[in-house]
């Protein structure tokens, strides 16, 4: 048997092939992905929070820097000696306290005074108690909200890791990152810098320390008389910038879940209303290939459903109809052919046997005749045979162009009356009614006239007259062959049209056609997606006086 190049994979049983895509089918799988792909671009571009977590950065150093002026402003004019112009000096005394009444309306916020050489002058959170001893008072710790904030910073970076950053580093990772909360700037270089340029702002200092709090430090210098005597440091934890960041990526977060739950439930719902089905359709052509029954393959369910998946179903069941359809036409075809051939076969078969037990030359030479004839009818025999089963295949593959059909009927009508012989029926050719162009295969057209034309002659009596015309009905052109002969049984107006079946006139020979004309000729108007009937004749008192066939091809 030669190689049809079928792999083995798809020669499986389809319980087998199928089995595994039952709950997660690659068409599901890409479903999923169509529609999470711009979900997941949606929510990376709505975490990539850089710039609107800066721009709060950027209003907290704002603002904190303005206090830490009206902090340097108000020791500046409340605490420093005037002793000396020249070498303006803190006096700790009262800076101190002014310090504390200053920074007690900001209880998340600690403010240092640094003299020039880089001691601390002054403390917010340090102060003494009534027993001499001093009272240090951190920044209050972080509360549920830095537990919760931290998570959801530990899942924002980590998506945000795989995410492009622009050449700027984002303001919240400036300063030393292991920086704690007690940690401050280089004093003395800070000012020798400010020393020599008045107009120079020191740089902020942001940090996120160990238990999850946002510090912001800005410093600012305490000058007299353009000296300056010391450094104000104020820090503050930017608890609103955390509480608005953490808004918005729990509320991202959330529409992400509420999206990423419908996308999947829609995504199943395409698989069950898309995906399914076309795996049940799958699984119905693959038990037509299988031969496991001729009908009811394809779900009722499925035939049922109005849309793109019902219309799949049904050409899928139609397909497996005219396959089962064609199958038995086959099957009937083969017996049909087998039970024809047979006839001649055994008249031969017999015909030789008594030859070889005679010895009359006479009836040898009646014999040999009988094989002769019965030969010339198999011949016959197998050319409408070939000729019928290549109809089919030859239409599929040829493609029908328009043409007029008036012309063709005026050569048939033409040829005949040239080759007729003085005993054959005349034709008479009606003019053409309306517009004769039709969709048809020119050679299989002329194929069928001829058929009817013949067919029309053989039950003409000598002399009569065969009517033709063409006209236009509707949609369609109507074609007639009329005769003169003794008309069709009334209860074989459709047997006709069988295969091998022959109802011929009195007085022909037998075995001068194989019974397949008209066969034939209806195979080819229905592939050319047409109709032939038959009908008789009859005149005003009902006699019949001949048949008529008809031939309807759509219009061109």
């Amino acid at each position: 048997m030669p190689d049809i190049g079928i792999a083995p994979a798809a020669l499986k049983p389809a319980s087998e092939r199928f089995a595994r895509q039952r709950w997660l089918s690659p068409l599901l799988v890409r479903v999923l992905l169509v529609n999470l792909v711009p979900l997941a671009l949606l929510l990376a571009a709505l975490l990539y929070l850089d710039q609107y977590q800066n721009g709060l950065l950027q209003a907290e150093v704002s603002t904190l820097r303005e206090q830490a002026r009206i902090y340097a402003g108000a020791l500046s004019e409340s605490a420093v000696s005037e002793t000396d112009p020249d070498h303006p000096s803190l006096i700790a005394e009262r800076a101190r306290p002014l310090l504390r009444r200053l920074t007690e309306p900001s209880p998340n916020a600690q403010a240092k005074l640094f003299a020039p050489d880089g001691q601390v002058v002054a403390d917010s959170r340090v102060r003494e108690g009534t027993a001499g001893n001093v009272i240090s008072e951190p920044l209050p710790p972080a509360q549920v909200r830095g537990a919760v904030l931290g998570v959801i910073g530990r899942i924002y970076d980590g998506i945000l890791a795989f995410l492009p950053h622009g050449a700027q580093e984002p303001a919240l990772d400036s300063g030393p990152s292991a920086a704690g909360p007690d940690w401050t700037p280089d004093v003395k270089e800070e000012v020798r810098l400010t020393g020599s340029n008045q107009s120079r702002e020191m740089p902020p200092y942001i940090r996120r320390i160990a238990d999850n709090r946002l510090l912001v430090t800005v410093a600012e210098p305490v000058a007299r008389n353009r000296h300056t005597v010391g450094i104000v440091q104020l820090t503050r934890e930017a608890r609103e910038v955390d509480d608005s960041i953490l808004a918005v990526r729990v509320s991202i977060l959330g529409l992400f879940a509420l999206a990423l739950c419908l996308t999947v439930l829609l995504s199943w719902y395409m698989s069950l209303t898309i995906a399914r089905p076309i795996l049940r359709l799958a699984r119905a052509a693959e038990s037509m290939r299988e031969g496991q029954g001729r009908s009811g393959t394809v779900p009722a369910n499925l035939l049922a459903r109005t849309d793109e998946i019902g219309e799949l179903a049904g050409a899928l069941a139609e397909s497996a109809r005219a396959l089962w359809g064609r199958m038995d036409a086959i099957e009937r075809f083969a017996a049909d052919v087998a039970h024809e051939i047979k006839n001649p076969l055994s008249s031969i078969r017999s015909a030789i046997e008594t030859l070889r037990r005679i010895e009359d030359p006479a009836k040898q030479r009646r014999l040999t005749a009988i094989i002769a004839e019965d030969v010339g009818r198999l011949d016959r025999l197998i050319n409408d045979i070939s000729d019928a089963s290549r109809v089919d295949a030859e239409l599929s593959r040829a493609a029908v162009q328009p043409m007029d059909v008036a012309p063709i009927l005026a050569l048939l009508v033409e040829i005949h009356e040239a080759t007729k012989d003085d005993e054959d029926a005349s034709i008479d050719l009606a003019p053409c009614e309306g517009s004769t162009v039709v969709l048809a295969v020119e050679g299989r057209l002329v194929q069928v006239l001829r058929n009817l034309l013949a067919n029309a002659q053989s039950f003409s009596p000598a002399g009569g007259r065969i009517g033709l015309r063409a006209r236009e009905t509707g949609a369609v052109v109507e074609i007639s062959v009329e005769d003169q002969g003794p008309g069709i049984p009334e209860g074989r107006l459709e047997n006709i049209f069988d295969r091998f079946y022959s109802e011929r006139p009195k007085g022909e020979r037998f075995g001068q056609h194989s019974g397949l004309g008209l066969s034939i000729s209806r195979q080819i108007v229905e592939a050319l997606k047409g109709r032939i009937s038959a009908e008789n004749r009859r005149d005003e008192a009902g006699h019949v006086v001949g048949a008529r066939f008809v031939v309807r091809l759509p219009k061109g």
